[in-house]
């Protein structure tokens, strides 16, 4: 039961308000009001609120051969009810830690419900990651719990700690526990203790594309109240089947896989697959009535490689994140299916800060304006000061935004850093127009300058992209005599197309012809690039590379 002035009633409130206006940005924008309540416990106090007795589809999987398995909101308050009181039973305990490894299957939806109702604090891994990775996580993440895939079982052999050991599914081996024996655990839960609204309940390791990665922290309120604005960018409405492309252990899972549909009362559904078949993918879409979609870069540039007149119905919302998205990719999935690609910007550290939301007028090349609840400030790059007109992206601390991380868990110095000033640096550059729209240009490390002229390598790769030799592509500095730097290209093809000179050239050409020519390519590699576990491209590998070995690369004024 809620009371009119709760956290569930505040929380209900704010939504509301998000929904009715998705499609009004300036209503929605200055009126738009955090609930910040005192005590709050999402998984309580809003899911299983809107969970009991309902048996709408929360969570839809589609496996690849064609499996499929549905659960309702009440299945899984009841489920997670179940896990809670066993992991309880096993000796987990408020504030404990626990390390989650699991794909998309039902009991990642399960544990992270069930810790959030034990105030225990998830650290979300991937299974991607090895034994090296995985001591990193257990040994600053200080985990007392892991749980994980029978096909992980055997990479906790190498990561020493002590931690109870949870395996999900097939026979538990020595020292582990199985997870299947919850099924034997009551059905209601009695939490323990009230729920502060800044207690931590997630540490999330960032993917470390220029450094170590950093150990970020959230509370039961920045990332469960703070997806209101990744909703609301997303456009989510009360019965919508929401399909989001993001691997389990990274921040945007939980985005656009657990909070924003939830927070909305949307399904959320999940095509696993082991190799990437647009085919297979857009007629599953078509099965589910996938009604809002995002995906990142990555797998938008895979999708227009395919016939996207596959799908029948295309969604009513799509989204992408994660990096920026090339406007070449935006006019082919327009013209295909009659609908606007919308950019958002975030990070692991925040929710959706800038976005192009549903309704507002979408500029090419823009990410948006500021989300609802976010005042985003352009800091200028040598004084600091906000009010560029290009500059860091940051923002202003004085408006509390409900949707930023803790700190960086462990280091009181880099979290210093981050929020000197009072104000949150994201290290990413941006510039804003007369009408407060706002345009990426690049992270602060990967901007570069060429002859005394500042290059934005996202603006050189969308322009390399618009060739159709080129699947993907990533610009860094080249070391020249005379110009200090000059742009080189990291080109993956298309099919169709070999490396070699003749390639080269014409990609030569093209960047004349469509590039001012102090940015123009000087230089051009064939060559995979090499990304994070979360699929970004690590540029600093890149520019090491370039740094070093220059004997792969054509150059511009050989073909003269």
């Amino acid at each position: 039961m809620t009371t009119p002035n709760g956290p569930t009633q505040q929380f209900r409130t704010a939504r509301d308000f998000l929904v009715q206006h998705a499609h009004d940005y300036e209503t929605a924008y200055e009126g738009f009001a955090w609930p910040r309540p005192d005590r709050f416990n999402w998984a309580l106090d809003w899911f299983d609120v809107i969970a009991d007795g309902n048996e709408k589809i929360a969570l839809h999987i589609v496996e690849e051969a064609g499996e499929e398995a549905r659960f309702s909101f009440d299945a899984l308050r009841r489920r997670s009810n179940r896990v809670a009181n066993w992991l309880r039973a096993q000796g987990v305990r408020p504030g404990d830690r626990i390390l989650l490894m699991l794909g998309n299957q039902v009991e990642l939806w399960e544990v992270m419900l069930a810790a959030m109702k034990l105030r225990a604090v998830v650290i979300p891994a991937t299974p991607l990651l090895g034994p090296a990775d995985l001591t990193d996580r257990v040994e600053r993440g200080r985990a007392r719990h892991v749980v994980a895939r029978p096909e992980d079982v055997a990479k906790f052999t190498e990561v020493p700690g002590e931690y109870t050991r949870v395996v999900v599914g097939g026979q538990p081996a020595d020292g582990w526990l199985g997870y299947e024996d919850a099924d034997g655990a009551e059905e209601t839960f009695e939490p323990d203790g009230v729920t502060l609204a800044d207690d931590p309940m997630l540490l999330y390791f960032t993917s470390g594309t220029t450094a170590r990665p950093k150990l970020v922290e959230h509370t039961h309120v920045s990332y469960p109240v703070g997806h209101l604005a990744t909703m609301f960018w997303i456009g989510l409405r009360p019965g919508d089947v929401h399909l989001n492309i993001s691997s389990p252990g990274w921040a945007k899972h939980a985005w656009s896989n657990f909070f924003a549909p939830w927070n909305a009362e949307a399904t959320v559904f999940l095509y696993n697959y082991t190799r990437f078949d647009a085919g297979r993918l857009m007629a599953a879409m078509d099965r589910a009535g996938v009604t809002s979609f995002c995906a990142p870069p990555t797998v938008w540039r895979m999708l227009i490689q395919a016939d996207l007149t596959q799908l029948a119905t295309p969604p009513r919302e799509v989204v992408a994140a994660g990096e920026p998205l090339n406007p070449e990719v935006i006019e082919q999935v327009k013209r295909a299916w009659g609908i606007t690609i919308r950019d958002g910007f975030g990070q692991t550290e925040t929710a959706v800060q800038v976005s192009n939301s549903p309704g507002q007028l979408l500029k090419p090349g823009s990410m948006g304006r500021p989300s609802p609840g976010f005042v985003v400030e352009l800091l200028d790059p040598v004084t600091g000061e906000p009010g560029a007109s290009e500059g860091e992206i940051s923002l202003d601390l004085a408006a509390h935004p409900v949707g930023l991380m803790v700190g960086y868990h462990g280091d009181p110095e880099r979290t210093a850093e981050a929020m000197a000033g009072g104000y949150y640096r994201t290290g990413d550059i941006g510039s804003r127009d007369a009408e407060g729209y706002l345009t990426y240009v690049g992270r602060a490390d990967d901007v570069f300058k060429a002859s005394d002229y500042k290059i934005s390598p996202f603006e050189l790769e969308s322009a390399l992209l618009e060739h159709e030799a080129v699947a993907e592509a990533a610009v860094v500095p080249a070391p020249d005599t005379l110009r200090l730097n000059v742009p080189k290209a990291y080109v993956v093809l298309a099919e169709g197309f070999e490396p070699g000179p003749d390639t080269a050239k014409l990609l030569f050409e093209h960047s004349r012809a469509v590039l001012a020519p102090y940015k123009r390519l000087r230089r051009i590699e064939f060559a995979e690039l090499p990304k994070t576990v979360s699929g970004k491209i690590r540029r600093i590998e890149l520019r090491e590379r370039t740094a070093q070995d220059a004997s792969a690369e054509y150059r511009e004024e050989d073909f003269r």
